[in-house]
This record gives structure tokens, sequence and C-alpha cells, in this order.
């Protein structure tokens, strides 16, 4: 069963910094260097400072800046910029945006999700991790002794019997508000009515909860659960390193938007329509959409309006855009005799496995490089430099496709899924200790 409690959020005092988009940031992993000094330099307290401590002149190895991120911690708590909430709450949390002329309102609430290694519980993975950042992000909780960022978590509430209470509970509430820099509206209510918060408890103690973004600091939660025990033995089961901070979105929410992943493929030779063609091959139906950026812009419409996994859009050097359907499955099961059907009917799994790992491997002799954008706009950027070898355009997962392969703890190819737009760090932290 799910157990999402209510906790005592360390929260930034506005009276003390000011502005609440001075001091928030974007998640840890999106930051580049840029982005890191612009933080630094937008305010002393941002929490950037924290999530991203950047080394200084005389640190004497790498972990100087999780100490680091400590002493600002405890230093803003002890100097009231951080302050304590006082009851136990849910922070309902609305995220509001347009995206390629689409608004939405995206509509959920942070709480405390007992934690559960994945394949023993009701909490369900998606994605593949890493070890480099769960080594990074484990060195931080054990210096900060805090969750500084949230992880993001789908449950089914058809009905919204935990939706709607937070709903009624923040009508007659002022929400602490923030527009960050792509145009994002964050508002941020602190539910503290114990009626309520029983109802919200009550409504996902059956629910599976299925994590959409942030397994590194998922996993990194049991780690440091698990570390915690070997020093000090076993803990209470109500113990604060048992729970981690995440933020809950029922999955048929209607602000919930899953976008795509476009590949900007490179370590290919200069690649013509024609050549493409040639390389996929006689298990694709393919049609020529037309030459630049307005026909990358239709080749994307086409694609979503057809809907299915199996069509993709490819363009070469010159730019011709290639609308191309997989008409036989029948190879993945070759190249991925290990996954499920369900998993080798992925579109990301198809291109990734199948298109560029086989075909193009095999045309070219090398297997091929790439990087991920969101936008069509990144795509003919990318086009526009000459870096890109061949664009390939590819459907997102569903939400049916996440729920599906997580309860089979089968993970996805990375970047199956983009749950625009991201979660603010600095809204609320929870303790672990």
């Amino acid at each position: 069963m799910a157990d999402v409690q209510p906790f005592r959020g360390w929260r930034y005092d506005l009276g003390q910094v000011g502005s609440l988009g001075d001091v928030t940031a974007p998640p840890y992993d999106v930051i580049n260097a840029d982005d890191q000094k612009a933080l630094y330099e937008k305010h002393p307290c941002n929490v950037v400072r924290l999530i991203l401590n950047r080394p200084e002149p005389g640190d004497a190895d790498g972990d100087a800046v999780y100490e680091r991120a400590s002493k600002f911690l405890r230093q803003w708590q002890n100097e009231g910029i951080l302050t304590h909430e006082h009851e136990d709450a849910y922070y309902v949390y609305h995220q509001i945006f347009d995206w390629e002329g689409v608004h939405y309102e995206r509509k959920g609430f942070l709480g405390a999700c007992r934690l559960e290694e994945f394949g023993k519980g009701q909490v369900y993975p998606h994605e593949m991790t890493m070890p480099g950042p769960k080594a990074d992000r484990l060195k931080l909780t054990q210096a900060c002794k805090t969750n500084l960022s949230p992880i993001f978590g789908l449950y089914p509430d058809p009905d919204a019997n935990a939706a709607a209470p937070l709903d009624d509970a923040v009508r007659s509430l002022t929400p602490m508000e923030v527009k960050d820099d792509l145009g994002v509206l964050h508002r941020l209510w602190a539910v503290t009515d114990a009626e309520v918060i029983g109802q919200v408890k009550a409504a996902l103690a059956d629910k599976p909860i299925f994590i959409a973004d942030g397994h590194h600091r998922y996993e990194t939660a049991c780690n440091y659960r698990n570390w915690l025990t070997e020093q000090q033995g076993e803990l209470d089961e109500n113990h604060p390193a048992n729970f981690v901070l995440m933020m809950f979105v029922g999955s048929g929410d209607p602000g919930l938007a899953i976008l795509p992943t476009h590949r900007i493929v490179t370590g290919l030779p200069d690649l013509t329509a024609d050549l493409i063609r040639e390389t996929l091959g006689d298990k694709f139906e393919i049609e020529t959409i037309g030459t630049g950026d307005a026909a990358a812009e239709q080749t994307w419409l086409r694609m979503q309006a057809d809907g299915d996994q199996n069509v993709f859009g490819f363009a070469g050097a010159d730019r011709e855009w290639l609308f191309a359907r997989l008409t036989d499955n029948s190879p993945m099961a070759e190249v991925a005799p290990d996954q499920s059907k369900d998993w080798r009917g992925l579109g990301v799994s198809m291109l990734h496995r199948y298109v560029l790992d086989d075909l193009f491997t095999k045309k070219f002799g090398e297997k091929p490089t790439h990087r991920y954008v969101h936008l069509i706009d990144e795509v003919t950027e990318a086009q526009d430099s000459g870096e890109c070898k061949l664009a390939a355009l590819v459907m997102p997962a569903t939400m049916e496709h996440v729920e599906t392969l997580s309860e089979k703890f089968e993970r996805m190819p990375p970047k199956s899924t983009f749950f625009y737009p991201k979660l603010l760090s600095g809204l609320v932290f929870k303790p672990v200790e």
C-alpha cells in the first residue's frame, strides 16, 4: 500500500529573501555552467548553492561542495531565511504553462512517500539509472540530511478522490507564486487541515505510484536510508529517512503533458534522403514530405495526427524530410530478444535498437551517437549548424506505456518520456533526520 504522509517542510521566508523567483531554480541535472553562474549571481540564498554547489579555490577535494551546501543550509535555517512549518502539511503545487499553442494547468501536491525497494511494493520505475548521479546525490544527502528537490510521481485517480479535497482546501488560501524563465507559473499552498489530509491519505492508500521523473533521486533516497541503517542500526518505521519528498499528480490530470524527445544524430556521413531510404530498407513505408524547416514541422504534425508509435521523421544533410512507418516489427524480436512485446513496440525502442543500433550501424560500420532535443526549432537549428547528420523525430511513450512497463519492472530506454515542465527546486525542503 502506498503510504503518503504530510510533513513539516522548510520554506523560504519571503520577508527575508524578497522574491521567490530569485531563490528557486530548475532541477540540478538541467543546470549548465552558465545557468549555475547566473543563479549564483541572482541571489546570495539561491537554492543552487544547495543542489549544485560549485567548486571554489582552496577546496581540499571534490567533497567540499557537499560540505559547503550543508553549511549554507544550516546557516539559512539558523538565520530564519528558511522557516520550519508549524504543522504537518501537504503542499498543493500547480504549474500553469503553454506548449506549442496549448494551455495547461498541471495540478498535484508534495508529500512524503514511504520508500520501497523496486519490485517489493507499490512504487514503480520506468527508466534506467546510472551510478554517477546516484553517488553524487548520496553525498549531498549525507551532508545536508534533507531532500532538496522533489521526485515526480503519478498515481491513478479517475474519480479525483485525492485531488478534489485539495482543490477545495486551497480555494480560500493565498498561494506563493513564482514565474520561471520559461514563463511557467508555479503556485504553492500549504494544506494543514487534518480532515483533508486524512481524505488524501486514504485515497492514495491502495494506489500504485509511477515515477515520472527523478529515478536517480528515488534510488538515492533508498541508498541513504540503507546507509543510515548501517550507521545507526534499524530505523523506527516513521523515521524521516524512510520517506522521500515527492510530487503527486493524477495520471488523468488534464494538465499532464508527455512531450517528445527527438534525436540529433552524429557519427554518420552526410546523408541524403535516398541514402536514408536505402538504409531503412523494405520494412518501412516512406513518404517524402518536403525540404527545409517548414517540412520538419509538417512531418511532426503528420506524426502527431497519426499517433502510432511506429511512425518516425527523418532528414539528412539535404534536409529532405521523410515520414517513415515501420510496417514489419519482427526484427525487434531479434535485436531485443530479452524485452517484452510492449517494450519492443515503443517508438524510442524501435528507433534505437533497430534503426540506429542495427540498420545504420551495419550500413556505416560504426554506432552513431546522439543528443536529445524537444522542439522542432532545436532540430532545425542543429541542421543549420551542420552538427546534425541525421534528424530523427520520434513519438513519446504514453501514460499507458509507463504504467504497463512499470508494473513489469521493465525500464524504458532513456528519454522515452518528457514530462514538461520540470518541478522547481526551492519551494519546500523535507528533512530526513
